[in-house]
């Protein structure tokens, strides 16, 4: 699941939030919240890309969406959520604006254009996650991985070849995707060599091309 806030820029009302918020630079890979952590704020991405995940009791992790700049994350804690179900990441270098919950709730009483466009963008999430969840009931990991690939290159907004998240791994693909590495490889191989996609050795550059949509909409 790729995620991003499409007309909503929040910057301007989140200026005006004059204590509870700080900004924090990340490197790649590095921790901003941990699932099982305390789910006392709320996070925008100014800069960079998040990756969201959770581990299963056996350790298998699942990848819930890649966030990118513009996108709010760890709303959980406005409607009760007192510990983090998820994990999130920066997945490259990373400008992230942590609001306490209290802070964030207060703007949205005060401002209550910032609230309509709050709810407008979190029904959007919404309804982009029940599109997730019907992939992942009703397509084959092809398919699946296709879709992934397709949004995370930002497919509709651009008819032009579109880069996708830098050094994105099988392994974060895979688990995106819900199957296995191998499969990843096998089907990212035969996307190449049809002509869907473009990279060199370890999915540097990775470029994909609009014709891979023939591979969601096939029956």
């Amino acid at each position: 699941m790729a995620n991003k806030a499409n007309d909503f820029d929040p910057r301007g009302f989140l200026a005006g939030i004059a204590s509870g918020k700080a900004t924090r630079q990340y490197d790649g890979r590095q921790i901003i919240f941990s699932q099982g952590d305390t789910a006392d704020a709320v996070f925008f991405i100014e800069h960079g890309k998040v990756k969201l995940s959770v581990v299963s009791a056996h350790g298998k992790e699942a990848v819930l969406g890649i966030l990118e700049e513009g996108s709010f994350f760890g709303e959980g804690c406005l409607s009760g959520q007192t510990l983090r179900m998820s994990t999130a990441a920066a997945l490259q270098a990373a400008s992230i604006i942590r609001v306490d919950r209290t802070a964030i709730l207060g703007l949205i009483h005060r401002e209550p254009e910032f609230a309509g466009l709050f709810i407008r963008y979190l029904l959007s999430r919404n309804v982009r996650i029940e599109e997730d969840l019907v992939d992942q009931l009703f397509n084959s990991a092809e398919k699946r991985l296709a879709r992934s690939l397709l949004l995370l290159a930002h497919f509709g907004k651009d008819p032009r070849p579109k880069a996708v998240v830098p050094k994105m791994s099988h392994e974060t693909l895979a688990a995106m995707v819900g199957t296995t590495r191998s499969r990843v490889s096998f089907f990212m191989n035969r996307f190449r060599k049809l002509g869907f996609i473009d990279y060199k050795g370890g999915l540097a550059g990775l470029t994909v091309h609009s014709a891979l949509l023939t591979v969601v909409l096939r029956d």
